[in-house]
């Protein structure tokens, strides 16, 4: 389904928008099919960008911290969504235990988790947090965002069964990106529901692989529709052997943010586009918005001051950054109360259950958004359903943001296409560069 969106954005629908709502009946069929062949995952969020002449995903998130920042609106269709996605996983299951991140300090990620816990309740199961942090060995209350308090438990691993002190549940949710490992508790279980797969942690997983899965979506979808894939897909290179400081890998960087933008000129030469190309060069792993900068010419990349070196050095946990992903840069042209603006879309199950704009006053259009100075602003519903209103102006909010929804659910598709090539014992994906 794709709810209805109310927003104050204004401005009228591009030409890829049109396609997209005047072909709304052959997409939802088209997924509807897609949908019998692959198993979505339980959850997932999209970053998207419009930049008026491409509508395209810059990131998908497996682990979404994020439903805090839902409206309340949101909530049924939500609790609807993870009714089919427990169906789906585990019919007869009663009791879900919920791991979060080892966050103790932020209180608006554990917002987050309570909201989630709110969520799965309503849904039908008893909800309990059981913690990887080794320092949460008795039961603690932690301090959540507006006056809230979560309960978090030490794990208690039995043989090949994980639980808490009295709680042996039969579906397991994870709600943290594994950016530091695959925890040995966690491995080995049976008889027990895991999601998602540990093989989608940032421990293994990697956004070239996603990114390679949605250009086959993106590329099947395009065919359908009769359109040019790149207006919904970013061009894509990567570089492996990369160490910011020892100033390792910079040839390869160099040559690929060449390759890049001359790729996305001559795009631009085609659509008659007045835009300056730039690239992203972000960690091919993790999340947070850590390691990301804006290039514009290859040779920005041999003259990155130390503070820039030690920022694109490390990521989240820690963690050494050697694998980089090299994406084409999708300005935004929206803005709300004179901050740039991108949507971030929430799905559960094959469902977009929510979402808001993620706003930031004090980074360009052509930036990084997730990053210090964000806001968001949740994105209410009129009303929950899975066609656009096309008796409404183009322009109309639910129109634009059916199209959001049905590229938030490519990028989902290709999730699901990327988690069933890199499932263990299969053959690794290739890297794809477009």
């Amino acid at each position: 389904m794709v709810p209805h969106l109310i927003t104050a954005l204004e401005g009228p629908l591009q030409d890829l928008e049109r396609r997209l709502l005047d072909a709304s009946a052959e997409i939802e069929r088209w997924f509807r099919l897609q949908w019998q062949d692959h198993t979505p995952p339980f959850y997932g969020s999209v970053d998207l960008r419009n930049a008026g002449f491409k509508l395209a995903p810059v990131d998908t998130n497996l682990y979404p911290g994020g439903f805090n920042n839902l409206s309340d609106d949101a909530l049924p269709l939500a609790v609807q969504a993870a009714m089919a996605a427990i169906e789906r996983a585990c019919p007869a299951a009663s009791e879900l235990l919920l791991i979060p991140e080892n966050h103790t300090r932020n209180q608006f990620y554990l917002a987050n988790v309570l909201r989630l816990g709110t969520i799965l309740h309503q849904a039908g199961v008893t909800v309990r947090y059981g913690s990887l942090n080794p320092e949460v060995t008795e039961p603690t209350l932690l301090d959540a965002a507006h006056g809230q308090q979560l309960l978090v438990e030490p794990l208690r691993r039995r043989a090949d069964r994980l639980g808490l002190e009295g709680f042996d549940p039969d579906l397991i949710l994870v709600n943290n990106d594994l950016s530091a490992g695959l925890p040995a508790m966690l491995q080995g279980l049976r008889d027990q529901v895991l999601l998602p797969p540990l093989h989608a942690g940032w421990a293994v997983r990697r956004k070239s692989h996603h990114f390679s899965a949605y250009a086959e979506v993106a590329q099947q979808f395009a065919q359908m529709l009769g359109i040019d894939s790149w207006l919904i897909n970013p061009y894509f290179a990567t570089c492996g052997q990369v160490d910011f400081q020892a100033r390792e890998g910079e040839g390869c960087l160099q040559d690929n943010v060449a390759w890049l933008l001359a790729k996305v000129r001559a795009k631009y030469r085609e659509y008659d586009i007045q835009e300056q190309p730039f690239v992203i060069v972000k960690a091919d792993a993790g999340t947070y918005g850590m390691g990301v900068m804006s290039v514009r010419d290859p040779s920005d990349m041999l003259n990155l001051n130390r503070r820039t070196r030690n920022k694109m050095a490390v990521g989240k946990e820690g963690r050494s950054v050697q694998e980089v992903i090299l994406q084409e840069g999708v300005p935004t042209v929206e803005a709300i109360e004179a901050g740039n603006a991108e949507p971030v879309v929430y799905m559960i199950d094959r469902c977009v259950v929510g979402g808001f704009y993620r706003v930031n006053s004090e980074r360009g259009r052509d930036e990084n958004l997730n990053a210090p100075g964000m806001r968001f602003v949740p994105l209410p519903f009129a009303g929950p359903c899975n066609r656009p209103d096309h008796a409404a102006a183009l322009e109309d909010a639910p129109n634009r943001f059916y199209a959001y929804g049905v590229i938030a659910r490519l990028a989902l598709l290709a999730a699901s296409v990327e988690l069933e090539q890199t499932a263990p014992g299969q053959p690794g994906p290739d890297n794809a560069t477009e």
